[in-house]
C-alpha cells in the first residue's frame, strides 16, 4: 500500500524542483555573465584586438546555438535527466579550463564548452511542461524564460567585481563554483526521466548546421580584416551558404531531423521564431556596444574609460527591468491579449538602441538605455514560450523550444560578432558607433512591424 506524501512535503518538493529548474537555466546566465564585460580585459591580457577577443563571447554563443537542437533531441524521454546532468558537467569543465592561465586559445575552447550551458534552457522548459499544468505551467514557463536574461544581468556586476579584485581568471573560478553548486542541486532534484524511449540524434544535420553557421559568422566578423573580396572571405561565405542549404535540404528529408523545420513553420510559431532571431541580434549588439562605450578610452571619439566593474554595472538595470517587463507582459496579456507583447518588446529594444546611439556621454545615460532594453527583453523573451507551446504537440515541446532557442542563440552570436564590426565598417569613430546602433534599432523596428501584422495565437494575418 503506497503512502501519499503530506501536503507540506509535496509543497517543499515542488519548491525544490522549481528552484532547481531555475538554477539549471541560470547556468546560461552564469556563462553569459563571464562574457561581454570581460572582453576588453581579455584583449588587454592576451594582447589581441577587441574584435578577436570578442570571439571569447561569440564562440560560446555559437556553441550554444549548435548544442541546443542536439541536446533537445538527445534529452528526450528517459535520456532527459542524464543529458541535463552531463550538460552541466561539460560547462563545469569548460569554466575550469578558462580559469587556468593556459593562453588565449584554451580560453576560447573553454568558453565554447561553456556554451553547452545555454542549451540546457529548452530542456528545463520541457521538464516544466511535463511537471505543471494550466495557469501554473504558464507562470513557470514565463519565469524560466526570463531567468537567463535576468540572471545574466545580475551576474554581470558580480562577476565584474570579482574580476576587478581577483583578475580575469578569478572570475572564471567564481563561475566554476556556481556551476558546481548547480550540478550538486541537479543531481538531487532534477525529476526522473519519462518512461519512453529517446529520439535519434541527427549527427549529419548537426555537422552541416555548425559548419554553415561558423563559416558565415567568420565571414561577417573577419571580412574587414581579411578583405571582403579575399579568397579566404569568399570561400568561407560560399561554404557557409552551401552548408546551410544542404542542412535545410537534408532536414526536410529526415523523419527525425535535428530541427523539425515543418514544425517550425506552423501557424502561430513563425512570429515568435522571427522575433527570437532578430531580438537576439539586437540584444547582444546592445550589450556588446554598451560595454565597449564604458571601457573605451575616448581616443576614437567616444568612451567613458571606466573599469570592468562599471562595465558590469550597466547590465544591472537591464536585469531588473527584464523582471519588471516580464511581470508587465503578464498584465498586458490578461488585459489586452497577447498580440501586443512582441511589438512592445521589439519597440522597446529599438528605443534602447536609439537612446544609446544619441546619448552615451555619461554613465547614467547608459543605465537608462539599458533599463529600456531590459523592458523589451522582459516583454519579448518571457512571452516566447507561452506563445509557442499551445501550437505544438506535447511530445514535440522540447524540439520546438530548442529551435526557438537555436534562433535566439544564432541571433546572440551574430549580434556579438557583427556589432563591433559594424562600428569599424562605419568608420570606427563616434559617428560609426551611432550608425551601428541605429542600424540595429531599425532592424528591431522592422521586427515590431512584422509582429504587428500577425496574430501570435492564430498565425493568420491580422
Amino acid at each position: 500500500m503506497s503512502v501519499q506524501p503530506s501536503p507540506g512535503r509535496a509543497v517543499r518538493r515542488d519548491r525544490a524542483r522549481l528552484t532547481t529548474l531555475a538554477l539549471v537555466t541560470t547556468v546560461g546566465a552564469v556563462v553569459s555573465s563571464l562574457g561581454a564585460p570581460l572582453v576588453p580585459s581579455i584583449a588587454a591580457q592576451y594582447d589581441v584586438s577587441v574584435t578577436s577577443a570578442q570571439w571569447a563571447l561569440t564562440a560560446t554563443l555559437l556553441a550554444g546555438a549548435v548544442a541546443t537542437p542536439v541536446l533537445g533531441r538527445l534529452g528526450t524521454g528517459r535520456r532527459r535527466r542524464p543529458t541535463v546532468l552531463a550538460g552541466i558537467a561539460v560547462v563545469l569543465v569548460g569554466t575550469l579550463l578558462a580559469a587556468l592561465p593556459l593562453g588565449y586559445g584554451p580560453l576560447v575552447v573553454g568558453r565554447a564548452l561553456q556554451g553547452v550551458g545555454l542549451a540546457l534552457v529548452p530542456l528545463a522548459l520541457a521538464v516544466a511542461r511535463d511537471a505543471y499544468q494550466g495557469a501554473d505551467q504558464v507562470r513557470v514557463l514565463a519565469l524560466l524564460s526570463v531567468t537567463t536574461v535576468a540572471g545574466a544581468g545580475l551576474g554581470y556586476p558580480v562577476t565584474s567585481l570579482v574580476a576587478a579584485y581577483t583578475g580575469l581568471h578569478g572570475a572564471y573560478v567564481f563561475g566554476a563554483a556556481l556551476v558546481a553548486l548547480t550540478l550538486l542541486r541537479a543531481l538531487r532534484h532534477v525529476p526522473a526521466d519519462l518512461d519512453v524511449p529517446g529520439q535519434a540524434v541527427d549527427l549529419v544535420g548537426a555537422t552541416l548546421l555548425s559548419t554553415g553557421t561558423l563559416s558565415l559568422l567568420l565571414t561577417v566578423s573577419q571580412g574587414r580584416v581579411w578583405g571582403w573580396t579575399s579568397p579566404a572571405t569568399t570561400s568561407l561565405a560560399v561554404l557557409g551558404v552551401v552548408a546551410v542549404a544542404a542542412w535545410v535540404r537534408w532536414t526536410l528529408r529526415q523523419d527525425h531531423p535535428l530541427v523539425d523545420l515543418r514544425l517550425a513553420a506552423r501557424p502561430g510559431v513563425v512570429g515568435p521564431h522571427l522575433v527570437a532571431l532578430v531580438l537576439g541580434v539586437g540584444m547582444y549588439g546592445l550589450l556588446s556596444l554598451a560595454v565597449v562605450v564604458v571601457r573605451a578610452d575616448g581616443s576614437a571619439g567616444y568612451g567613458l574609460d571606466l573599469g570592468v566593474a562599471a562595465a558590469g554595472l550597466v547590465l544591472l538595470p537591464y536585469s531588473l527591468a527584464s523582471v519588471a517587463g516580464s511581470r508587465a507582459a503578464r498584465f498586458v496579456d490578461r488585459r489586452y491579449g497577447d498580440r501586443l507583447l512582441l511589438p512592445l518588446g521589439c519597440s522597446s529594444f529599438a528605443a534602447s538602441l536609439a537612446l544609446l546611439a544619441w546619448h552615451h556621454e555619461h554613465l547614467w545615460q547608459l543605465l537608462v538605455a539599458m533599463a529600456v532594453g531590459g523592458l523589451g527583453s522582459g516583454f519579448s523573451f518571457s512571452s516566447l514560450a507561452g506563445l509557442i507551446v499551445p501550437h505544438v504537440p506535447p511530445h514535440e515541446t522540447g524540439s520546438a523550444m530548442a529551435f526557438n532557442q537555436l534562433l535566439r542563440y544564432l541571433g546572440f552570436a551574430t549580434g556579438s560578432a557583427v556589432s563591433v564590426v559594424l562600428v569599424e565598417v562605419y568608420g570606427g569613430d563616434a559617428s560609426g558607433l551611432v550608425r551601428a546602433l541605429l542600424t540595429l534599432a531599425a532592424m528591431c523596428l522592422l521586427a515590431a512591424v512584422a509582429a504587428c501584422a500577425r496574430d501570435p495565437r492564430s498565425g493568420t494575418p491580422a
